[in-house]
């Protein structure tokens, strides 16, 4: 079995009540007693990092009772775009030996349809071949987690886009509806926020917000003639909830007045105004600070420049752009919590914000994402910026205490 990469996370590793731990290792563990385990949900997948480029003749499934009746298997290079080698709508469950011929350095089994009312669980998810460096398909590392997994207990998943739809398809318009104009969204960006023009599902299961120097349809802006598009996301009165953990994996854009971001807005915006409705920035990034992100709230008394909020660092002078990463908030009546790939970051308490103003968080808040262009805070583009800049967006989930 090839086993010298290791296995990344899975679309969603939440447990039931009878399982505490069953995150992805615990599918390439060796061990027949431990089992990986989703939520009640469909998709769902978990994907394998090999390593190594591989050449992959055969793959066993070691289902739990709670099988796949429905999936793939599929092989990447860059665990983006993906190429299957199996598919079934006739799962059996059981134990399924599969022969099959392909190769890559990723391996992913992508469920569509559960066997049973409940996850998709496996005991065991082996791969064979040869690795095309060692040449040896047993030797290799002991496999660990590459992202942090999802909450593996204690939290419901109430709402979630996985952007498995084919390429060119807009975003679900039962879950996100584009907000347009070119205004300046009071941060005098330079962008115009297009119909969903800028906004694509890949076919490889992200959604891709594109900003691009152009202006085809002669679009108008706060300064005359626009010079950028991009796009911008809100689930408002689609999708609203009150405390619970957001998290999103994303691959962001670069460059110098590029300013990428998810957040949540207040749902009573339109009557109490910002930043009396709240905000809560999930995530932020600007150009030119390429390896940090920033967790913020707003509210009243302190928004703006005076906003509450915390930085994080990428160690080694990695750049954030560079890879794909878990953003997540963790929110409660008492407290928000900040989250980059697993590692809290900072922490806004109840008690601090009542030092500044009023606590404007336990009610409803929709989501927003969006890359901005320009603004009174990352600056405008220079002649260092290169457009079209993307920002992939693997998934958006959000969970709720049991």
């Amino acid at each position: 079995m090839i086993s010298q990469g290791r296995p990344a996370t899975s679309s969603s590793i939440q447990n039931n009540s009878e399982c505490v731990d069953c995150n992805a290792s615990k599918a390439v563990d060796g061990k027949a007693d431990t089992r990986w385990s989703t939520a009640f949900v469909d998709p769902q997948w978990i994907q394998i990092d090999l390593g190594d480029g591989a050449v992959i003749h055969r793959v066993v499934l070691n289902w739990e009772a709670a099988y796949g009746k429905a999936y793939q298997l599929q092989t990447s290079n860059d665990a983006t775009t993906w190429t299957t080698l199996y598919s079934t709508a006739q799962g059996a469950g059981g134990t399924e030996t599969l022969t099959v011929s392909g190769s890559g350095r990723y391996i992913r089994l992508y469920g569509t349809q559960r066997g049973t009312p409940y996850g998709y669980s496996l005991f065991e998810f082996q791969v064979y071949g040869t690795s095309s460096t060692s040449g040896n398909p047993g030797g290799g590392n002991t496999p660990t987690a590459i992202v942090t997994p999802p909450p593996t207990s204690g939290w419901n998943m109430i709402w979630n886009d996985e952007f498995n739809s084919a390429s060119g398809t807009a975003p679900d318009a039962n879950k996100w509806s584009p907000a347009v104009g070119g205004g300046g969204w009071g941060n005098q960006e330079l962008e115009y926020y297009t119909n969903n023009n800028n906004a694509k599902q890949d076919g490889s299961g992200n959604l891709v917000i594109e900003a691009r120097k152009e202006n085809s349809a002669n679009y108008q802006c706060w300064y005359g003639t626009c010079q950028y598009t991009s796009a911008r996301l809100i689930t408002q009165h689609k999708f609203e909830f009150t405390h619970g953990r957001v998290e999103a994996r994303i691959k962001i854009p670069y460059g110098q007045g590029i300013w990428p971001s998810i957040w949540m807005m207040g749902n009573d915006i339109d009557t109490a105004g910002w930043p009396n409705n709240g905000e809560i920035d999930i995530f932020e990034n600007i150009g030119r600070e390429p390896g940090m992100v920033h967790g913020t709230v707003h509210g009243p008394g302190y928004s703006g420049a005076n906003g509450i909020g915390g930085a994080y660092t990428l160690p080694g002078g990695a750049r954030v752009a560079d890879d794909y990463h878990l953003f997540a908030v963790e929110w409660t009546t008492n407290q928000i919590d900040f989250f980059l790939d697993g590692t809290k970051y900072f922490t806004v308490t109840r008690a601090t914000v009542e030092q500044h103003g009023k606590w404007v968080y336990d009610h409803p808040f929709y989501l927003l994402l969006n890359v901005a262009v320009g603004g009174t805070w990352p600056g405008n583009p220079d002649g260092s910026s290169t457009y079209p800049q993307k920002m992939s967006v693997d998934y958006v989930r959000v969970y709720q205490p049991q």
